[in-house]
């Protein structure tokens, strides 16, 4: 199996997580979320769940793959138990179900960067360039098979190459952001009235009142930073021993909502100074403000010719780095899981890739329509989204699950033992903390978390997990007739393709989870590094051994992949 495989120090690991939980989400979503929901006023709960929902479960995050040093389908297998590998498998899966359409998104991008390059959306009619490329199949799919091909260069070698490509790729869009930052408050400035600036950051009390905003902030809060999403299990596994699971969380969490906020600052700015509605812009949609307004208003940016080439080009390029950081940290969650069960890194990133690029292919080409004021839109794609966004909610319940099982079953070794009392006092005293005491605070931590953590993983998660799902599927089930639309599995918009889809896969992965739980499990442990599981379920599980160690049963094998070639050999036996 060769050796464990780790970044070079905290500096790798806070540029990838970063490069995980950035996207284009926080530079075409931000801002027509800050759009839609009174500007300034957004940033208020938005940045409350930061600290209220994200960071908590990244802290979890952190703390589960750096202890289990595996992918997500070890880590619930080892945290939870072999009967739990499923939530894992969920997790990974849904990662990569989104990945499938989100490589055609990373695509546009690059798209859109050439064109800018080429002065190719100055004095044009952003619709039809749109139009004529988004119905240009071949072209569509072209862009989606380069991002796969710079993606599967970035994570070939393994977390020394993902770190280095991240490296780039962030300190690039930082200083493509602030690039066009500055020339979009340039011209903010020169219209006289920084409306855009002012707009940004003005707050308006009385809509803080307003439940929509806070439930938007959530759900924004939620989905950018990539907490529950199986991305920070994934890039703990590489940690270095002694590193830090705490500080990199408030990190990782500051650093992307800064991103958001350059972002969101920048595009504002640039729509308020040349649009007489640019409210009416920015909610426009996401693919709207991006695609066909941007390049009209960079159009106009100070400098002429020149400054439109900057400003368009450099944000493009921006955006593409974004999607590339995004799409590198997809496949490498699923391309660790393979290697934990067994298979060799190369092949397993041939297989992700060849699967994204295939799954990916019907968002490229199916049901490319026109909207009512004529601009193509994705259905399919949007479709791909609504059916596989959401599910991402259930990734962060199980993880939380993970740990609630965690402290319940600690509690009970310690009332068996005499070491803890019966009922409500004794598992407070003793359960609550036991995965806080045991993975969070283990010396290693530069930052000391206290009890709020418990509260907000035991309290306010499951709760606001509940307003997020039911304020999601009432506005699908009331927003329709709910005998004829909502629950229609067929109804692409509705709720119940949802459930039917997430059911299929759910049921499938139970059943597939004891042949999942009856493979050898590779632990990527650092040298040294002390990555004890033995108060763990999985901890007993004579199939969970380190990359490096014999298999019980399986003392003849040397490698991965003879691991499963011998695995395909016993089931053609059998």
């Amino acid at each position: 199996m060769g050796q464990s495989d780790e970044f070079s120090g905290r500096l790798g690991l806070i540029f990838a997580s970063i490069g995980a939980a950035v996207g284009t989400g926080n530079i075409w979503r931000f801002p027509r979320m800050v759009g839609a929901n009174g500007g300034g006023t957004f940033l208020i709960p938005w940045l409350f769940f930061l600290f209220v929902w994200s960071i908590p479960l990244v802290i979890a995050e952190f703390s589960l793959g750096k202890r289990s040093r595996t992918g997500t389908v070890g880590t619930f297998r080892i945290f939870a138990g072999r009967n739990f590998a499923w939530m894992g498998l969920w997790t990974a899966w849904i990662s990569t179900a989104i990945g499938f359409y989100y490589a055609v998104v990373a695509g546009w991008c690059l798209k859109y960067f050439s064109l800018g390059l080429q002065n190719g959306l100055t004095n044009v009619d952003t619709t039809q360039v749109w139009n004529e490329f988004l119905q240009s199949g071949n072209e569509v799919i072209f862009f989606q098979f380069l991002v796969i091909i710079i993606t599967l260069g970035a994570i070939m070698g393994g977390a020394k190459a993902i770190e280095k490509v991240n490296v780039y790729l962030m300190v690039s869009l930082f200083i493509l952001l602030f690039l066009t930052l500055f020339l979009s408050l340039w011209m903010d400035i020169q219209d006289g009235s920084l409306d855009g600036f002012l707009f940004m950051f003005t707050v308006d009390t009385e809509l803080l009142m307003e439940p929509e905003i806070w439930i938007n902030g959530l759900s924004q809060s939620a989905w950018s930073c990539s907490a529950g999403m199986g991305m920070a299990i994934t890039y703990s596994v590489y940690m270095k021993k002694d590193e830090d699971t705490v500080l990199n969380a408030f990190v990782m969490g500051l650093a992307n909502n800064s991103i958001s906020i350059i972002a969101g600052l920048a595009v504002l700015s640039a729509i308020f100074s040349v649009s007489s509605d640019p409210l009416a812009v920015v909610t426009g949609g996401s693919s709207a403000i991006t695609f066909l307004a941007l390049p009209e208003v960079f159009a106009q940016a100070p400098g002429g010719e020149i400054g439109a080439w900057v400003m368009m080009s450099g944000f493009f390029l921006a955006l593409s780095f974004a999607a590339l950081t995004s799409m590198i940290s997809t496949v490498e969650l699923c391309v660790r899981n393979f290697v934990d069960h067994g298979i060799e890194r190369t092949k397993a990133v041939w297989m992700t890739a060849f699967a994204i690029f295939m799954f990916g292919i019907p968002s490229a080409l199916i049901w490319i329509r026109l909207d009512s004021e004529g601009v193509a839109f994705p259905a399919f794609l949007e479709v791909q989204d609504h059916i596989w966004g959401f599910g991402l909610m259930f990734s962060g319940l199980f993880i939380a699950f993970s740990i609630w099982k965690y402290g319940w079953s600690q509690w009970r070794r310690k009332v068996a033992a005499g070491e803890s009392e019966e009922g409500l006092s004794g598992y407070l005293e003793d359960g609550v903390s036991a995965f806080r005491d045991e993975f969070i605070n283990t010396g290693d931590n530069d930052l000391w978390v206290g009890k709020w953590w418990d509260y907000l993983i035991y309290l306010a998660f499951p709760i606001l997990f509940l307003v997020l799902f039911f304020s999601y599927f009432g506005d699908l089930i009331f927003s329709y007739d709910p005998w004829i639309t909502a629950f229609n599995p067929v109804d692409p918009h509705g709720a119940g393709i949802i459930f039917t889809f997430w059911g299929v896969v759910a049921i499938s992965f139970m059943l597939f989870n004891k042949k999942l739980a009856n493979r050898p499990l590779f632990r990527n442990v650092p040298d040294d590094a002390e990555c004890d599981i033995s108060t763990l379920p999985g901890g007993d599980d004579e199939l969970v051994v380190q990359i490096g160690d014999v298999v019980p049963g399986w003392e003849h094998l040397t490698s991965g992949e003879d691991v499963v070639e011998a695995i395909l050999d016993a089931e053609i036996s059998a």
